[in-house]
């Protein structure tokens, strides 16, 4: 399985090298808020398959809606002059952190 991840990671990256995608500048804002959530839930499903937690549609629907609703709220809060993209790069950020560090923790005591 862990063959079949990676391999799937390194095509996806060829992929990604070889698109020329260009975005205008003022979708950047509103891709990356999207990208962070979505890391979010990536790192956050690491986290549940190594508790044994791991369910594929609970992980699915999450990816999507935290990225569409964080691009949807960054985008919103713009129209209304107000910076939410700064609440959801907290709240993202923090909770990527903390995935990251039980993760870690994860496999110190592992190996």
């Amino acid at each position: 399985m862990l063959w079949i991840t990676l391999f799937c990671l390194a095509i996806g990256l060829f992929i990604g090298y070889q698109l020329p995608i260009f975005l205008p500048a003022w979708m950047v804002e509103y891709v990356s808020i999207a990208v962070l959530a979505a890391l979010d839930s990536v790192f956050g499903g690491i986290r549940a398959f190594m508790e044994d937690a791991f369910d594929t549609t609970i992980f699915i629907t999450g990816f999507f809606t935290n990225s569409l609703l964080a691009g949807a709220f960054a985008y919103f809060g713009d129209r209304l002059g107000l910076e939410l993209y700064l609440a959801a790069v907290v709240v993202f950020g923090v909770r990527l952190f903390q995935n990251l560090g039980i993760i870690r923790r994860y496999l110190l005591k592992k190996y």
